[in-house]
């Protein structure tokens, strides 16, 4: 199982949002910069990275943070938030990042989706984030009638890589992760699913490593790293 630590962006710093409200945000000292190198130099190997900013306003915006890492750092990269063209999607790969994640776009624009996933093999893994069973969407201002596994059900053939599912009820809020709901999720479709939202503590990364389950591919983990109650060495045990 892969353990993303993961790098919220909003204008070239290190964030951290509550339930998706930018009004309920915190910054760190820690440019992502610095941020990435930690990780690597603790044995990670990947990292989740969200423009946050790129989300809110459907464009890319922090990409020079981003482009330091790729270029400074050999780990792998999936970025995220306002990538919404195919145009975005190469400059990304080009630049060398693992992963282009698709959220906003890919459930407006499913041929959109289906396009990326045929040009770029392996490469596009889809964001969803999920409240009360729909999906959110434009940095979660935007609530749809969209089920979450409705939409993973249409897509399930297009060639994504991967899923990561974010419950927005627990993200942030390090009251753990809802594990019952992306269990039963990822037991009914056949792209791997990545767990997002409300890791709390090193117990919660344990449990969801040793669940049974091949489907569930990794997960993210955020806010309780910066906020000290996840050590980076001892999540790096867990690597």
């Amino acid at each position: 199982m892969i353990i993303f630590p993961a790098i919220d962006i909003k204008e070239g710093r290190c964030v951290r949002l509550v339930k998706g409200d930018f009004n309920k945000i915190t910054s760190y000292k820690k440019l992502p910069l610095e941020q990435a190198k930690q990780y690597y130099e603790n044995g990670f190997n990947n990292i989740h990275i969200v423009d946050l900013d790129g989300a809110l306003n459907g464009v890319p915006s922090n990409s020079i943070a981003v482009k330091e890492i790729i270029k400074k750092i050999k780990i792998k990269i999936q970025i995220g938030g306002g990538i919404r063209t195919i145009d975005n999607i190469k400059n990304w790969i080009e630049i060398g990042a693992d992963k282009v994640i698709m959220g906003t776009a890919a459930v407006q624009n499913t041929d959109l989706l289906r396009t990326a996933c045929n040009k770029f093999k392996n490469k596009i893994a889809v964001s969803l984030d999920v409240k009360d069973g729909f999906i959110s969407l434009s940095g979660w201002k935007n609530q749809t009638n969209i089920l979450a596994i409705d939409f993973i059900k249409k897509i399930e053939n297009f060639g994504v890589s991967r899923i990561i599912y974010t419950d927005i009820n627990k993200d942030g809020t390090k009251k753990g992760p809802n594990i019952k709901d992306a269990l039963e999720l990822s037991k009914k479709v056949k792209i791997p699913l990545v767990i997002s939202g409300g890791i709390s503590s090193i117990d919660d990364v344990v449990k969801i490593k040793s669940l049974n389950n091949s489907n569930i591919e990794g997960v993210i983990v955020g806010k309780s790293i910066y906020d000290g109650d996840i050590k980076i060495n001892n999540l790096a045990e867990l690597i």
